[in-house]
């Protein structure tokens, strides 16, 4: 069996995680592979949207993280998964909806909190940690989230105030002395970028 190597992509909500995931993926298309923890979301059929609005949704519990470690293993030996589609305009996942993924020799798990879980790091060959200025990622996040997720401002600020921030203190920003390689200021830094590339080539083989 071909070895394959595992890639974790953590930091801060809105720090640039998915434009350095988008660059790796325009560079190396097929040889990679990115399942992304956001896709973990717990489904909540059983509550209605406003009670979803009310959930905490930066707190490690709000994942089935155990559901992504089973797939990163079967991944790792050969499996394609079935991957769960979340809708965040309604705060659920879809249902009966899943994206086929492929294994690759490189498969890269992106995610705000993918180094905060020990199982989880322990899969990983190379952890990452994106670091930016919280400023800058809460504009990132209002503008994002107003535009890709039909939030309005006021939301945004009010989720930010009551659980991204406190969340992000917890259990974010204690992740990153795991990380191997930590990239200030986010897609930006193209020599950091640069860096993972190049470990990715060799990789890659």
């Amino acid at each position: 069996m071909v070895k394959n190597y595992i890639v974790g992509i953590a930091g801060g909500s809105a720090s640039g995680k998915t434009t350095i995931v988008n660059i790796l993926k325009e560079e190396f298309k097929d040889s990679i592979t990115v399942i992304c923890h956001d896709s973990y979301y717990r489904a909540h059929d059983e509550l209605p949207f406003e009670e979803r609005e009310k959930l905490n949704y930066d707190h490690p519990s709000s994942f089935e993280t155990e559901t992504l470690i089973a797939d990163l293993i079967k991944i790792r030996n050969g499996e394609s998964l079935r991957v769960p589609v979340y809708d965040f305009s309604i705060h659920n996942r879809v249902k009966n909806k899943y994206i086929e993924v492929n294994p690759a020799k490189v498969i890269i798990v992106d995610g705000f909190l993918v180094l905060q879980d020990q199982k989880l790091r322990n899969l990983m060959d190379l952890k990452l940690y994106v670091d930016a200025d919280a400023d800058e990622r809460l504009m990132r996040r209002i503008r994002r989230d107003m535009v890709e997720r039909a939030r309005t401002v006021d939301s945004v600020l009010n989720q930010y105030e009551k659980t991204v921030k406190p969340m992000h203190e917890k259990f974010v920003e204690p992740s990153k002395k795991y990380a191997d390689i930590i990239i200030p200021r986010g897609g930006e830094n193209s020599i950091g970028i640069a860096l993972v590339r190049e470990y990715i080539k060799k990789l890659l083989g």
